[in-house]
């Protein structure tokens, strides 16, 4: 899909998403992952700040967002929460930093969307630190033979409103990345993942 019409999918997304920040489901998701954050931390896709209510206190957060009507959203959220936040309107998969940049990277639901997920997650293993954290909640494809078939079937739709695949694997595409998983938990027939990780070893 063409990029810019990408956006305006997620520009028209905001208030929905604004207004699911808690839903409790994900909320316990976010509580259990997010609590190991620290120090200087990157947030990727932050759409309307659904996780600052679960940041520990005394991060530094740099937050991205290609959708300028999430971003207005999340700074919204991020007065609510009193974050020490600083917000990025770029496109993930064309946004540079330093190497080494951040203690933590966040990533929640996000990696069904971008065009090239393997450079996304390239990208996250050289900005963070070596000692640093990666966590990730992410969706895809269901080890459930009967869901998989019907998450294939709708995918086009899926994707086309909502700019969203639902087939991704995403432990695979993680794992081929070369970034180190210590710990996952998955859920809803494996349909969706929380992931503690680290950077590739640098020897």
């Amino acid at each position: 899909m063409e990029k810019r019409k990408l956006i305006s999918i997620f520009d028209k997304q905001a208030v929905q998403y604004d207004k699911n920040r808690e839903n409790p489901t994900q909320a316990r998701w976010r509580k259990k992952l997010l609590s190991h954050a620290g120090g200087e931390v990157l947030e990727l896709a932050v759409g309307a700040g659904a996780n600052f209510p679960f940041y520990p206190p005394g991060i530094k957060l740099t937050a991205a967002d290609f959708s300028e009507m999430m971003i207005e959203k999340a700074q919204l959220a991020a007065k609510h929460y009193r974050m020490n936040a600083d917000f990025m309107c770029a496109d993930i998969e064309e946004m540079k930093f330093f190497e080494q940049s951040f203690d933590t990277i966040i990533s929640t639901l996000s990696f069904c969307s971008y065009n090239n997920p393997l450079m996304v997650l390239d990208k996250i293993n050289r900005w963070c630190k070596p000692d640093g954290k990666i966590l990730l909640i992410e969706h895809g494809i269901s080890s459930n033979y009967m869901i998989s078939m019907i998450q294939k079937l709708l995918n086009p739709l899926l994707y086309r409103s909502y700019g969203c695949h639902h087939t991704r694997d995403i432990l695979g595409l993680i794992q081929e990345s070369g970034i180190q998983i210590e710990r996952t938990e998955s859920y809803w027939f494996n349909m969706v993942h929380l992931v503690w990780a680290t950077p590739t070893p640098q020897f």
